[in-house]
């Protein structure tokens, strides 16, 4: 193994978007650095629940969901 072929893990500060601040273990820039984030678990869509919209573009959706309609449903 070459010497020093490791990076160097030291402790940051991570700042998240409502301006909170924890301390963590990295190798983001050097011991004492501040990574402040732009988008974290508080404020993206995919954790908060936000909405999604589709595009039907030459209405693909609208083929897929006639085309599955009945899948998985059980007949008796």
């Amino acid at each position: 193994m070459k010497k020093d072929g490791h990076p160097d893990y030291h402790m940051i500060t991570v700042a998240m978007t409502d301006g909170t601040t924890y301390q963590t273990r990295s190798t983001y820039g050097k011991e004492g650095d501040t990574l402040t984030l732009d988008i974290d678990s508080r404020s993206h869509p995919a954790w908060t629940g936000g909405t999604q919209r589709l595009m039907d573009t030459g209405g693909r959706i609208s083929r897929f969901k006639k085309r599955f309609e009945g899948f998985g449903v059980i007949k008796s």
